[in-house]
């Protein structure tokens, strides 16, 4: 037994012959297979990013291995059905060094969603958590993105539910998903999903065709991205984000039901409590939004990034004059540890 990580202050043992665990099945590349040693590629007409190169490493089933070995059998139900779950997770400097934000939530979260899909995950919490800060410290990574997936890989093409799941996280440098500018969004045409065909708290792979298709069909449109209603009319969220209106004075956010309930949300609505903001979560419809005065997304890959328009409404403030900018700086410095509202309690210090 060895210790690769801590959870909350505590040391973990997780079982070494659980870690050098590899199954072997037949192999279908992890991604390309020629890629320069930069992660990054840019065009002026297309923008390119490559998640690992020759030097990434990635953890799967207990083992640490290179990307560019990774495998997963072409006739495995996540290929064909979009059977797995997955988290966006977040790891920032801090003044006490390398910390993933809120990673034990993400795990659990994780987990929850393997229960709600029947897809068996045979490690802890705390293993996750050790595992991925010891993928941080092997890709010498201070700041990244962070990708877990619980997956099928073995030949299955059967609709029943496997015996037993594999599990594979990587990380990456990666800037806020939608970038800094605030955004133009346009109501798709696409519903999210009645959570009665699927919980919609499961952060399952399948659900996100849904996502895809309104983000392509709202960027093919000329808008930065989709705003998704639910099956009664009512504004949901983003592709990949939860939303928020400010209007008179009040910030409103959707209720839980019909769209996942981020973590990002969450911390948003602990956010404007301790400053004193006010907020309900209430539904709203596309008619609420005309004389507000400013909106935003959330979201781990997103995190607070300000909404100008929603088709023809534009918002009556600038975002860096709404609560909205407000909550954004507070966010910024709770996750690098350095809000004066608000204080973490740490996963683990990886390193000063």
């Amino acid at each position: 037994m060895e210790i690769i990580g801590r959870s909350l202050g505590e040391g973990r043992l997780i079982n070494k012959a659980k870690i050098n665990k590899q199954p072997a099945y037949a192999k279908a590349t992890a991604g390309e297979t020629e890629h320069s040693k930069t992660l990054y590629k840019e065009t002026k007409t297309n923008k390119k990013m490559n998640y690992f190169n020759d030097d990434t490493t990635v953890f799967i089933n207990g083992k640490f291995l290179k990307a560019k070995d990774a495998s997963c059998s072409i006739y495995a139900q996540t290929v064909h059905y979009g059977y797995a779950v997955f988290e966006g997770i977040r790891a920032y400097l801090t003044p006490e060094g390398t910390q993933m934000f809120k990673g034990k939530e993400h795990y659990e979260r994780l987990k929850r969603s393997c229960e709600l899909v029947n897809l068996p995950l045979s490690y802890s919490v705390d293993e996750l958590v050790a595992a991925t800060y010891e993928l941080l410290k092997q890709n010498n990574l201070k700041e990244a993105y962070i990708r877990p997936l619980i997956y099928a890989a073995d030949p299955n093409m059967s609709l029943k539910a496997p015996d037993k799941s594999d599990v594979f996280i990587c990380a990456w440098a990666w800037d806020k998903y939608l970038g800094d500018k605030t955004l133009r969004l346009t109501i798709s045409s696409f519903q999210r999903p009645n959570p009665n065909s699927l919980s919609m708290q499961a952060k399952c792979s399948g659900q996100y065709v849904n996502s895809i298709v309104a983000s392509t069909e709202a960027k093919q449109k000329g808008f930065d991205e989709a705003l998704l209603l639910d099956l009664n009319g009512n504004i949901a969220e983003g592709p990949g984000a939860n939303f928020f209106l400010e209007k008179n004075g009040t910030l409103y956010t959707p209720p839980t039901g019909n769209i996942l309930n981020g973590i990002t949300r969450k911390t948003v609505i602990e956010l404007a409590a301790a400053l004193n903001i006010p907020l309900k979560e209430q539904h709203l419809k596309p008619a609420d939004l005309k004389g507000a005065e400013g909106a935003f997304y959330t979201g781990t890959a997103a995190e607070v990034v300000g909404i100008e328009s929603v088709d023809d409404v534009t918002f009556s403030k600038p975002f860096a004059e709404t609560l909205g900018a407000k909550i954004a700086k507070e966010y910024s410095d709770l996750v690098v540890g350095k809000s004066k509202v608000m204080s973490l309690n740490y996963d683990k210090v990886l390193q000063k």
